[in-house]
Parts: C-alpha cells; sequence; structure tokens
C-alpha cells in the first residue's frame, strides 16, 4: 500500500510539473511533520490525526499565502485562496468540537518560508495543492463518519480549484505574459 501511495504521489507531482513546466520548490521551510507534508508521510491515522493534519495544512496555506501578499505586494489569486483556506477551517472547527479533538495551535509563519520570487510563490501554490489533495486523497480511503467525509469530500475540491488558479498564473509566467514588475 505504501508503495503504491508513493508513486500515485509522485505521479501527482510529475503530472503537475510537466504541465506547469516549473521545478521542485520547498513549501515549508522547518517542519516535516505538520500539515498534509506530515500525513503523507504517515501510514496510519486516527480521526484526530486526520482532523490535526487537515487543520493544519488549512492554516499553512492560509498563513503562506498571506506572507505572500505582503511580500510582494500582490492580491490575486493569493486574496481569494485565503478567504477559502478561512472556510475550510470553520468547516473543520466543528469536527474539533464534535470529537473532543484540540485545535493545533502553532506558530504558523515559523514553519513557513517566503519564496524568493512571485514567480516561485505560484510554484509554491502547486506544490502545496498537490499534496493537499493527496492527503484528502489518503484520508478519504479511511473509516471515517460521515460528516468527516463530507468536509473532506469538500476540502479536496476546493484544493482542485486552487491548483488549477495556480497552474494558471504558472502557465502565464511560463507562456510570455509576464509583466516584468510582477
Amino acid at each position: 500500500m505504501k508503495k503504491i501511495m508513493k508513486m500515485m504521489l509522485g505521479g501527482f507531482l510529475v503530472f503537475g510539473l510537466i504541465i506547469s513546466n516549473i521545478s521542485m520548490v520547498s513549501v515549508y521551510a522547518s517542519s516535516s511533520d505538520t500539515g498534509a507534508i506530515g500525513a503523507l508521510q504517515d501510514k496510519e491515522f486516527t480521526l484526530n490525526e486526520m482532523l490535526e493534519y487537515a487543520i493544519e495544512d488549512e492554516y499553512l496555506a492560509q498563513t503562506e499565502y498571506d506572507l505572500i501578499m505582503k511580500e510582494f505586494n500582490v492580491t490575486r489569486p493569493f486574496s481569494n485562496i485565503i478567504k477559502s483556506e478561512g472556510t475550510h477551517i470553520s468547516l473543520l472547527e466543528p469536527l474539533f468540537d464534535k470529537y473532543n479533538v484540540v485545535i493545533p495551535n502553532k506558530d504558523w509563519e515559523s514553519l513557513l518560508e517566503v519564496p524568493s520570487s512571485l514567480n516561485e510563490a505560484y510554484e509554491v501554490g502547486v506544490e502545496a495543492e498537490i499534496k493537499n489533495i493527496a492527503m484528502y486523497e489518503l484520508f478519504l480511503k479511511q473509516d471515517l463518519p460521515d460528516d468527516v467525509r463530507t468536509v473532506f469530500e469538500r476540502l479536496k475540491s476546493a484544493s482542485e480549484n486552487h491548483l488549477r488558479s495556480f497552474e494558471r498564473q504558472v502557465d502565464r509566467k511560463i507562456g510570455g505574459n509576464f509583466n516584468k514588475n510582477n
């Protein structure tokens, strides 16, 4: 199973990178046991762990995209996606209450590294969404309560939309429509 998951994840990453014609970039600077990165390294999950990984990844994305907007003085597509991440968090929070799970409270900024360019920021967005989708696909293979399954399906679908948005940005930069002031 682990080998199949690695092959599937590798396939998603290669597919995303080929389509976008980008190189792999680092999303999270220091923590490999947090969010989607941590989940994709795990073999078995409790409900608590899945909820924690999910909300960590949403907080990390929200914080990363906020830092990128401030660093590069841009709004789209990051501002729209930040709003979505807030919605994702609000969908997860009631599950934490219902299943008596403590919401992780971390210094999210300390776990992140701001990309060196706007172009790299779009690439980071692609990579982060690919990992987020893979995480939710892995979770959806588990035995889940119906309410958790519904939320995870919705979050996976939203990440697929975010991925397309970031891929469009990368394609614009590579396709020659790059405004050097961005």
